[in-house]
């Protein structure tokens, strides 16, 4: 615990105005840093002897609909050297892309059409920003708080044009309440096996 602390302690002075805070939760590092200058605290991670991140894990997204800053993107980083592992926070809304980090780790391209793909997140000086895991014509952001449940569009191959069509959402039939364990109500009828319960 107190060598994580040391350490957000040395990536804050290492970076200053580039990180704004360092917490230690459950074992972990996490840093917050500003979205401008992302590119700045990955590349001073992997670089300096004290830290060196090099292992590049993953990229995820959280959105956080009640901020103005609704989305949180958070890099992983291990140090097989030192090893460590931290989590790099920064934050940003629909509109204000974040700089793409692929020249300091080139295995981000991926992770960032996903964020991209899933919650609409846009990377600045990304080589090829298009959706990654969704279909063809997908519309919306399916990981996004404000995405309808049921998506805005079905797909069915449809025999007669002999090709997959888009259709908009049917639900077709009404929803059922199928609680039949709940303690407060029962059924109005007698589920098989229940018939010496409901006699009683």
């Amino acid at each position: 615990m107190s060598d994580l602390l040391a350490l957000g302690e040395d990536i804050k002075a290492a970076l200053p105005g580039a990180v704004t805070q360092a917490v230690v939760a459950f074992d972990e590092l996490t840093v917050h840093a500003e979205a401008a200058s992302i590119v700045q605290v990955l590349k001073v991670l992997r670089d300096d002897p004290r830290f060196r991140f090099v292992n590049f894990t993953d990229i995820a997204g959280a959105d956080y609909i009640e901020r103005e800053k609704r989305f949180d993107v958070v890099y992983h980083l291990l140090s097989p050297r030192h090893n460590h592992r931290v989590r790099v926070k920064i934050q940003t809304d629909e509109a204000t892309p974040v700089p793409s980090v692929i020249e300091i780790f080139p295995a981000a391209n991926w992770y960032e059409r996903e964020a991209y793909d899933f919650y609409g997140i846009l990377f600045s000086g990304h080589p090829d920003l298009r959706r990654i895991l969704t279909d063809y014509g997908f519309e919306g952001y399916p990981l996004r708080k404000d995405f309808p449940l049921t998506g805005f569009v079905e797909v069915r191959y449809d025999d007669e044009q002999k090709r997959v069509v888009y259709e908009p959402v049917k639900l077709n039939q009404e929803f059922r309440n199928f609680d039949f364990l709940s303690p407060w109500e029962g059924t109005d009828y007698v589920l098989p096996g229940d018939e010496k319960a409901k006699a009683s």
